[in-house]
């Protein structure tokens, strides 16, 4: 299976490159469906577009928004730019869009989204009639459901692509309005504001007695707010439902948890290639990673039967955060046993820390020296993105995370 990880800007884009991504999806500055990440001009793309192919990693391009007709203005432009840089596929949802990008990139496989509501064998064979390569089903599919629709269409040339990992919303296929109603920021152009994630309190005013228990505690409870998916112990099951690729939610998440969730799920779908007696071997290494990156409790969404009310998180839209990310590996000098290391949260000499490797099990220590560009020792690095040099016990790569436990 193919293992598909978000890239919200170019750090990320390399980060999940260098932790095994075997293809990465980003947005443009415009058609995208998360308009508040950094996202990429003209030219960003080009260059992640090259950076990405000399990895050997696939890069799919966002053009999902509900398409109003101002969004056509320079859409054959900017597709036809798409076809020069190599982009690997156009991710789409509105069959206007879809028409655009077969006539102006026409060399471009493009991908149906998740936002289409590809529910049954049916649907997906008419976008394949039309052209299309691949569908991302819909989140509120089975198990059996995809065994269904991929049974059916075997030997069309079809590939079926799934979300796997991540936040989810309240909404079918993530069609969601509140955000439109609440603030004017219409969620289906790619300026949800999560009103999903908020405090509610909800009572029928006018019958007696006939109130709903909603209330959880005196900050009100969280309606909508749904657990996120996980589905890492299950990848043996997506691929006897047929899925040709996996995919991680998250273009607006940091770095870090690109780097820590597209190991657990490289380790994973690497030792299920070995065999299932591999993976399963090894399960609770990648369930232990994918908690230590920032998430809130996880479930198996649709993929087991409809989802009750165990998929909500009624108490709480916060986060669970046992581990901070505290800087990038840039350089490693082997003589002096220190790193080059880009700071990103405060650590200071004694701390205990641990380093997430790309091509190794990681490790743990104690920081023991700390210095600045000068090669002055330092008690502490508390200046985001301060270049400091810090003494590894062991060799690290560039590009390898520094972390630590978050104490209780």
């Amino acid at each position: 299976m193919e293992l598909l990880a978000p890239a919200g800007d170019f750090e990320r884009l390399v980060i999940a490159c260098e932790y095994g991504a075997d293809a990465v999806y980003l947005g443009g500055n415009a058609l995208g469906l998360r308009a508040k990440a950094a996202n990429f001009n003209d030219e960003t793309l080009a260059k992640a577009v090259n950076y990405a192919h000399e990895k050997g990693v696939k890069v799919y391009v966002a053009a999902n928004v509900f398409a109003h007709s101002g969004d056509f203005d320079d859409m054959p432009r900017y597709f036809s730019f798409l076809e020069s840089i190599d982009v690997d596929a156009l991710i789409v949802t509105d069959l206007g869009v879809f028409s655009v990008a077969k006539e102006a990139a026409p060399n471009v496989p493009v991908h149906i989204s998740t936002q289409a509501s590809v529910t049954n064998a049916q649907a997906a064979m008419m976008w394949r009639k039309l052209g299309a390569e691949r569908v991302i089903l819909a989140r509120e599919l089975s198990l059996a459901e995809i065994a269904e629709i991929s049974r059916i269409t075997k030997g069309s040339g079809l590939e079926l692509e799934v979300f796997a990992h991540g936040a989810m919303c309240m909404a079918y296929s993530g069609r969601c309005l509140i955000s439109n109603y609440l603030n004017a920021r219409d969620a289906n152009k790619g300026e949800c504001s999560q009103p999903c994630r908020w405090k509610y309190h909800l009572m029928e005013e006018t019958r007696e007695g006939e109130y709903f228990p909603v209330i959880e505690d005196e900050r009100g409870a969280f309606l909508f707010n749904s657990k996120d998916l996980r589905m890492v112990e299950h990848l043996d099951k997506l691929q006897e439902a047929g899925v040709a690729s996996v995919k991680i939610e998250g273009r607006m998440k940091s770095p870090y948890y690109v780097a820590s969730t597209v190991k657990a799920y490289r380790m994973a779908v690497d030792n299920l290639m070995q065999g299932v007696e591999c993976y399963a071997k090894n399960m609770d290494t990648y369930v232990a990673e994918t908690l230590k990156s920032s998430h809130r409790e996880y479930c198996t969404g649709f993929f087991f039967g409809a989802p009750g009310a165990e998929s909500g998180n009624y108490g709480d839209a916060s986060y669970t955060q046992n581990y901070y990310f505290l800087g990038v590996v840039l350089d490693y000098d082997e003589a002096t046993q220190t790193a080059t290391v880009e700071q990103r949260n405060k650590f200071s000499i004694g701390d205990a820390v641990q380093f997430l490797q790309k091509n190794g099990e990681g490790f743990e220590q104690v920081v023991n020296g700390i210095f600045n560009e000068s090669g002055e020792l330092l008690e502490t690095a508390n200046r985001v993105q301060q270049i400091v040099r810090v003494r590894v016990e062991l060799p690290v790569e560039k590009y390898d995370i520094m972390r630590a436990r978050k104490m209780k």
